[in-house]
């Protein structure tokens, strides 16, 4: 079955999406010149694909001195809480590769409100980029991985929340919605991206998957229209009827 938008790929179980993943990164970032930026996703689910990078052979052939990584969301903690998304992705790759610590983007938490680290990010990804105004053909983001929960949010663009509508900032707060605060990327600049990857695996993810899928919904995560190209890495618990 074909996506009402965008390209679907199914895998027999989250390891095979996992290796994917990370050999798709390595390819896309070996296939460019100078910076490679790459938006992180927290959760479980993009973990394992973590994990891989440090691995051989990916590590050693990984251009890390090129590859720039952003938080496409965090949960307002500090790095060594066991919630944060940064200090799972140190955890499973960060600090186990050369990746220059210049080239490793956290989201600013200490001594501030979740509107001023949020603000803090933003000139940091506008340093990044060159600029502060989004340019399209001019991409912030070279491969943006993305996650989606069983409500149909992405990043921390929580149904219901105020973020959905911020259109001007490119990074914003998340003070309801969760048990947590967050500070999000907002859809101006998840969207602007070259390679857009969701990662979705596991049976509690079918439903949604499929409404998504099938168009007409109108959850966060469906109303993501990137810029550039945009992939859908499914396992086959979350593929359901997708799988054939």
């Amino acid at each position: 079955m074909k996506p009402a938008f965008s390209a679907l790929r199914v895998f027999d179980d989250a390891k095979a999406l996992a290796r994917a993943g990370a050999d798709l990164l390595l390819e896309r970032a070996r296939a460019s010149s100078g910076r490679f930026v790459v938006a992180l996703s927290g959760g479980s689910t993009p973990k394992p694909l973590y994990e891989m990078l440090a691995q051989q052979p990916i590590r050693d052939a990984m251009p890390w001195d090129r590859v720039h990584w952003v938080m496409g969301d965090e949960r307002f903690v500090d790095i060594a809480d066991p919630a944060s998304n940064y200090g799972m992705a140190c955890a499973a790759f960060l600090s186990h590769v050369p990746a220059p610590t210049a080239n490793q983007h956290p989201v600013p938490y200490d001594g501030l409100t979740p509107e001023e680290g949020a603000a803090q990010y933003e000139k940091v990804l506008q340093r990044l980029y060159g600029g502060d105004t989004l340019q399209a053909g001019r991409p912030l983001l070279d491969l943006n991985l993305l996650g989606m929960g069983d409500d149909g949010h992405t990043a921390s663009l929580i149904p219901g929340q105020p973020v959905l509508e911020e259109r001007r900032h490119w990074v914003a707060a998340v003070e309801h919605g969760r048990s947590e605060p967050r500070v999000t990327l907002t859809y101006p600049a998840l969207e602007s991206s070259r390679l857009t990857v969701f990662l979705v695996a596991g049976e509690g993810k079918r439903a949604m998957l499929d409404q998504v899928l099938s168009g007409g919904s109108h959850v966060p995560a469906a109303r993501l229209r990137p810029e550039g190209e945009l992939l859908w890495f499914v396992d086959r618990a979350a593929a359901g009827r997708w799988a054939g």
